[in-house]
């Protein structure tokens, strides 16, 4: 049971929640940029939150499946297409055996994330899907998808979407040519309504190193998302900012969110492919919550910090998890 590459996209992956507990040994967590949209649209098909699925980077690929399927795109909004249809975004769609589904560009947002009922069957690397490309390891012999590559499905799939699709039509299916979905769909959660997103920052250990018009440019300022940003950091265009104490900085270890400010003064926001220690003054931190947010802005995308506290940024972490929750929750009474 295979999904076989057409045309892969400007970076498909296989991606899940990441391999955790493992940054001691060089080994970071990695897993799918948007969290949030990789939860849903598991649970658009029935999956548990951790299958493996597929995350589609501004320009999607083409897959040719060879036997039905449930799937669902869940996160930005693509132009999808499957036999000259056109394919509902955030809800289950069932693909008869021998559908041609084709992800076009981008329209809102950066990242989709394709599920199938069962998920991608890549090997395990310590227990997890996730593809590292700067080290070659895991999802697809660790790196992102070519074009005649066939991706293992569930051994089980087929009767998995019919059972599934069966469980769905008590509150009703509608078709489309070969194509059956619902009518509902699941609410769109990361991606930003604003001309600019706003992202929330703490200060981080080293922010008082910055001078004071460093520091309040930082969150005064419009920022912009350089072509040079990829999965492991996004290289932002703004105003320079300045150290005030020039002391030199042992490597320490980093995280998800963490901003740091090399010499050139041009921040880095470490993203799901950072490194596991730096040496760079850390400027602040992104709250985890709007991490997924972030994950949506492409190259060329403008945004601003705001300046929030620990406290703030737990509550809202919080609150998101809770809504999460809830939405995978009211997804699941569906089936």
């Amino acid at each position: 049971m295979t999904a076989l590459v057409l045309r892969s996209g400007l970076l498909t992956s296989i991606q899940d929640l990441g391999r955790h507990g493992l940054q001691h040994l060089g080994i970071v967590p990695c897993g799918a940029m948007d969290t949030v949209s990789h939860r849903i649209a598991n649970a658009l098909v029935g999956n548990d939150a951790d299958c493996a699925t597929l995350e589609c980077t501004v320009l999607g690929p083409d897959l040719l499946f060879e036997q039905e399927v449930l799937i669902a795109c869940y996160g930005a909004q693509f132009d999808a297409r499957c036999e000259s249809k056109a394919l509902p975004m955030n809800r289950p769609v069932w693909l008869p055996a021998g559908s041609k589904l084709k992800l076009g560009a981008a329209v809102r947002g950066a990242r989709t994330y394709l599920a199938v009922a069962g998920g991608f069957q890549t090997p395990l690397v310590m227990s997890s899907r996730s593809t590292y490309m700067p080290a070659g390891f895991g999802g697809f012999e660790g790196r992102a998808l070519r074009k005649n590559d066939r991706i293992s499905l569930h051994a089980a799939v087929s009767d998995l979407s019919q059972a599934r699709l069966s469980r769905l039509s008590r509150r009703g299916v509608k078709s489309s040519g070969a194509l059956r979905s619902v009518a509902w769909s699941a609410p769109s959660l990361t991606l930003s309504g604003a001309q600019h997103a706003g992202i929330r920052a703490i200060a981080g250990r080293n922010f008082d190193q910055f001078d004071a018009a460093s520091q309040a440019r930082f969150f005064e300022s419009t920022w912009k998302i350089s072509s040079e940003s990829n999965r492991m950091g996004y290289r932002l265009l703004g105003p320079e900012l300045q150290r005030t104490k020039r002391t030199e900085i042992i490597s320490e270890p980093t995280c998800l969110g963490t901003i740091q400010v090399p010499n050139s003064g041009a921040p880095i926001v470490l993203m799901a492919d950072h490194q596991t220690t730096g040496g760079y003054p850390k400027f602040g931190e992104v709250a985890s919550v709007d991490i997924p947010e972030l994950a949506q802005l492409a190259p060329g995308a403008t945004f601003r910090f705001v300046q929030c506290d620990l406290n703030a940024a737990v509550q809202a972490r919080r609150a998101m998890d809770h809504l999460v929750a809830s939405v995978c929750q009211s997804i699941a009474w569906e089936f």
